[in-house]
């Protein structure tokens, strides 16, 4: 255990007035659950609506003439064309063309709006500060809160507060500033449960405030750090440090829906971000592990870690995220496996305990995303 104090979010002490159970993660103290539970609390969010409190978050404003230019050498995306008002999924890269993060980047008008991961926070700055500092403005929003609130109800609830706002033509992965207890916030239609929803920005001391106007509206109920793991895991959506991380490439991290036509081979704009070259190789040649999901054809829970074997105990690949899906009712997991067992509905068998459990490979999303495109 680390002698370093937890930091806390700006939503601490109502955190602990709502009754929830506290637990380190990326060096913050955060909410794990709520007195609701952690089964509750998952399906109120696929039901109604979930209120996180996801300030442990990174969030950096770009400013300058060049920050879009700057900021894609950094990144095998497309963020030259990105219009204002939108928001783009991102995934920083190293020379190798492992994934240093993975990132959320909005054109906000007169800047870009960034959003990195808890636990990279400070080298994703240090990165962007030593690669492109000397071409873009880079300012951190230390002093903002950032909520979540996500579910099928999240725009009913909304938008009851803000009756001015066109809540249909604001869709998935578009962003605008509002007005919630009288303090001007910016705000994304996104999130990471595969609902519909809504990552508000919101200074650190209007964030109480904030958090309570959302929590009285009869659909939001608070939700901790559990029902968040196990709604991104149906969702078939990654978590950085687990699922991807520096030993894997976007294409072995089946994640080549995030690099856009203008930046492969052939494109306008192709290559000029670190690891080029190996991960434009792997798109043509291929890869020789993938990121698949899996279902479980028992009850067995499958954990991270767990080893994959095939129908003969040969080891092809390995567990890194797993578990129950309330909502799909079953055992699911995110594995890498050799790429000649990549296919949907291939055979394998997980290792729990010294028994094989068997598995099938499955597409992902496991229970269908829902996010609102109008």
């Amino acid at each position: 255990m680390s002698d370093t104090p937890l930091l806390t979010t700006a939503l601490n002490d109502l955190h602990l007035e709502l009754g929830a159970k506290m637990v380190p993660f990326a060096g913050y103290a955060m909410p794990v659950q709520y007195p609701m539970g952690v089964l509750k609390e998952h399906l109120h969010t696929r039901e109604q609506a979930g209120l996180f409190d996801v300030s442990h978050m990174g969030q950096l404003k770009l400013f300058g003439a060049d920050a879009a230019a700057a900021l894609e050498t950094l990144v095998p995306v497309d963020v030259i064309d990105l219009q204002p008002g939108q928001q783009r999924y991102a995934l920083f890269t190293d020379e190798q063309g492992g994934i240093l993060d993975d990132l959320m980047i909005t054109n906000a008008g007169d800047h870009l709006y960034v959003v990195v991961n808890a636990g990279c926070k400070v080298q994703d700055t240090a990165h962007l500060r030593e690669r492109i500092g000397s071409r873009c403005d880079i300012v951190e929003l230390s002093e903002h809160a950032l909520l979540a609130l996500q579910g099928p109800q999240a725009a009913t609830a909304l938008a009851r507060l803000l009756p001015e706002v066109d809540f249909k033509s604001w869709v998935f992965m578009t962003a605008r500033s509002i007005t919630l207890a009288g303090v001007e916030c910016f705000a994304t239609r996104s999130g990471y449960t595969g609902e519909d929803g809504f990552e508000i920005s919101v200074p650190n001391a209007k964030a109480v405030e904030v958090a309570r106007l959302l929590l009285a509206q009869p659909e939001v109920a608070p939700i901790g750090l559990g029902a968040r793991d196990s709604l991104r895991l149906e969702a078939g959506l990654c978590l950085y440090g687990h699922d991807i991380d520096t030993q894997t490439t976007p294409v072995e991290g089946s994640l080549l829906w995030a690099m856009q036509k203008v930046r492969r081979a052939g494109g306008a704009r192709s290559g000029g971000f670190p690891g080029a070259d190996r991960i434009l190789q792997q798109i043509e040649q291929g890869a020789s592990k993938k990121r698949v999901g899996l279902l479980g054809l028992e009850k067995t829970p499958v954990r991270e870690g767990a080893e994959l074997v095939d129908a003969g105990g040969r080891v092809i690949g390995k567990v890194t995220s797993g578990g129950f899906g309330p909502s799909l009712g079953g055992v699911m997991a995110l594995a890498y496996v050799d790429t000649a067992f990549a296919a949907a509905d291939t055979p394998v068998f997980a290792l729990v305990r010294g028994k094989q459990v068997p598995m099938k490979v499955a597409k992902t999303p496991f229970v269908p995303q829902r996010y609102y495109r109008g």
